[in-house]
Parts: C-alpha cells; sequence; structure tokens
C-alpha cells in the first residue's frame, strides 16, 4: 500500500488549507483512514480518523469544529479540509491507513500499518 499525501503549505493565523492523500495498491474502500501529526520536538498526535464504512469521522478534540475530514472511494482519496488554522497546528501533518480498525483503536497511531510521507503546514501568526 502507498499513500502520497499532499496540500501542505504556509497560511496565516485563520487562514485554510486542504490536504489529500491518495492511497493506491489496495482497495481503498476497505481502509480505514487517519490523519496524525507531528510538531517540532513533539511526539506524533491523533488529529482525524474516518473508518471505511465512511461513518462519521472522529476527531482531535482541538481541531473540532474546525477540521473536516472526507473520503472519496472512487477517487481512492482521503481529505483534512482546515480551516481557522492556528499556529498551534503547524506541523508535518501524515496520512495512514488499516484494515480492520475497531473504533476505540482509531485514535492509537500503532493501529495503522501504512503511513505517507507527510507534508509540513505551517501557519504563522
Amino acid at each position: 500500500v502507498q499513500l502520497q499525501a499532499s496540500g501542505g503549505g504556509s497560511v496565516q493565523d485563520g487562514g485554510s488549507l486542504r490536504l489529500s492523500c491518495t492511497v493506491s495498491g489496495r482497495t481503498f474502500s476497505r481502509l480505514s483512514m487517519g490523519w496524525f501529526r507531528q510538531a517540532p520536538g513533539k511526539e506524533r498526535e491523533f488529529v482525524a480518523a474516518i473508518r471505511s464504512t465512511n461513518s462519521n469521522p472522529y476527531y482531535k478534540d482541538s481541531v473540532k469544529g474546525r477540521f473536516t475530514c472526507s473520503r472519496d472511494n472512487a477517487k481512492n482519496t482521503v481529505y483534512l479540509q482546515m480551516n481557522s488554522l492556528k499556529p498551534e497546528d503547524t506541523a508535518v501533518y501524515y496520512c495512514a491507513a488499516a484494515t480492520g480498525l475497531i473504533l476505540s483503536a482509531m485514535t492509537s497511531a500503532q493501529s495503522y500499518g501504512y503511513w505517507g510521507q507527510g507534508t509540513l503546514v505551517t501557519v504563522s501568526s
């Protein structure tokens, strides 16, 4: 399975970006997808996830109402629309894929077996 993330960049406080992650090598509709991020000097943390059943996405509390995770199975792509960005959102963002992901495991990086290369998001004040 290969994951290719894109869409990162530099924006000012309050700006928006949309990240995309395109998957190949596996039936995308059967994969649950997650977004994680890692800021300099910090551990990788969960941001959002959407299961293979395309049920309601799950979010880190601090991004609820600002970020929207969605998927397009016809395009083998998962998206992370990020609005009202804040400087504390600055990080390298990673997409990840998992099979057979249960709800309670969605926020754990260890649950995901496949990772993209990361895309840098920088939010300046």
